[in-house]
């Protein structure tokens, strides 16, 4: 029925009666629906009776499934130990192999006799290394040589009783003159052949091994870069080259004047104990300084190779350089491999810087070549000292100071 007030649809209003038929049908209902409940209870229970084998079955085998991954697992970690251990158990093993190597080698350490003869033996295996670095070096001289073409040129041999003359030293097809010729040739010529001559020396002293009484520095800091000088380094006080430490330029300006051609004045021999020469402050003396420590250097290189080179042939370097690199014992005595030599310069060395300087600053004439007729008439009539040449090519100035030629 309808609301008076909300005029809506609302639960119709029932009688008693209809309540208790109503109620009556509802719990009817509910026991017929109860017993149909408790019906398929029963059946599902007699279901599950029937069933319930393989779900137990089903599960203890769930459980063994889970046991068996938990056994790999572990048996997985297990593995993983067991090569840790092994590898550590290998490593114990060689270390007490080798501490037993070690031990049997320390029990059977050799007699006096067996150690004599070990010695000898690794003495010739010495000596054979010794005579291999030798060759190596021999060759290495060699190709240098050739490099940079070292070579004389010119020159004659006696013939029919006549006195032959030497030829000129080249270095890269550019003559290396004396001390007593270097005026002869422009400033470029002489910087280029220096420099020849420096890198050449440089290179020969590294093959060798040997250490110079006289280094040469350049001003760019790297061989080869920049202007050449040269000073000494630290050493003994025999030979009296070790105070020479000022570095000299070791190259001619093209702007600073060439030295005079005639013969200054003799000096007087100065004694042995007085022998150091303070170094001039003109930049030609100061060149002749550093050419005769280069000359120094040269002659104490030949020393090492056991080539003697006297004082009055201490001026000739190309020919002194080959002679090193033609030396018989050339590469077996050295500053870096045995058998060592000893720091420069050793008592041995008889040659003293302050007779090589004096010697060079002596402005002595220089070595006499064939020259036209012409040339000789004007030769023949400025005397300014009787010249004698040897046999061996240099030229002795007379009443004057030893010179180089």
């Amino acid at each position: 029925m309808d609301c008076t007030n909300c005029e809506r649809k609302q639960r119709q209003f029932l009688c008693e009666n209809c309540l208790k038929t109503h109620i009556r049908d509802f719990r009817n209902q509910t026991q017929h629906f109860a017993s149909d409940r408790q019906e398929q209870v029963l059946k599902a229970e007699k279901a599950l009776t029937l069933i319930e084998p393989a779900r137990k079955r089903r599960a203890i085998l769930a459980d063994y499934q889970t046991r068996v991954d938990e056994t790999l697992a572990g048996l997985s970690r297990l593995r993983k130990e067991n090569d840790k251990k092994r590898d550590r158990l290998r490593t114990l093993r060689e270390d007490l192999a080798a501490r037993r190597r070690t031990l049997s080698a320390a029990n059977l350490l050799p007699h006096p006799t067996q150690a004599k003869h070990s010695a000898q033996r690794e003495q010739q295996e010495l000596n054979a290394l010794s005579a291999t670095l030798s060759r190596a070096r021999s060759g290495l001289v060699q190709e240098l040589v050739e490099v940079f073409n070292v070579v004389e040129v010119g020159g004659r041999p006696p013939i029919g009783g006549k006195a032959g003359t030497k030829g000129e030293w080249t270095i890269g097809d550019l003559i290396l003159p004396v001390p007593g010729d270097i005026r002869r040739y422009p400033p470029d010529h002489v910087n280029a052949v220096i420099t020849h001559t420096i890198h050449f020396l440089s290179l020969l002293t590294f093959y060798l091994g040997i250490k110079l009484p006289f280094e040469v520095s350049w001003s760019g800091g790297k061989l080869g870069v920049g202007s050449p000088s040269i000073g000494a380094v630290k050493g003994s006080e025999h030979g009296g080259w070790a105070k020479w430490y000022a570095r000299h330029p070791l190259h001619l300006s093209s702007a600073a004047p060439a030295p005079p051609s005639t013969v200054p004045k003799e000096r007087p021999p100065l004694p042995a104990a007085d022998s150091y020469i303070e170094p001039d402050p003109q930049p030609q003396s100061s060149f002749t300084t550093a050419l005769a420590m280069l000359l120094y250097n040269v002659c104490y290189l030949a020393y090492t190779q056991n080539v003697d080179v006297p004082l009055a042939q201490a001026g000739d370097v190309l020919s002194n350089l080959w002679s090193v690199c033609c030396s018989a014992d050339l590469g077996r005595k050295s500053h870096e491999t045995n058998p060592k030599l000893p720091p420069p310069t050793p008592s041995s060395f008889a040659l003293d810087f302050a007779q090589l300087l004096q010697a060079t600053t002596a402005h002595p004439s220089s070595r006499i070549r064939p020259r036209s007729s012409k040339t000789h008439g004007r030769k023949s009539s400025r005397k300014e000292a009787q010249i004698v040449e040897e046999e061996d090519g240099w030229d002795l100035v007379e009443g004057g100071n030893v010179g180089f030629l």
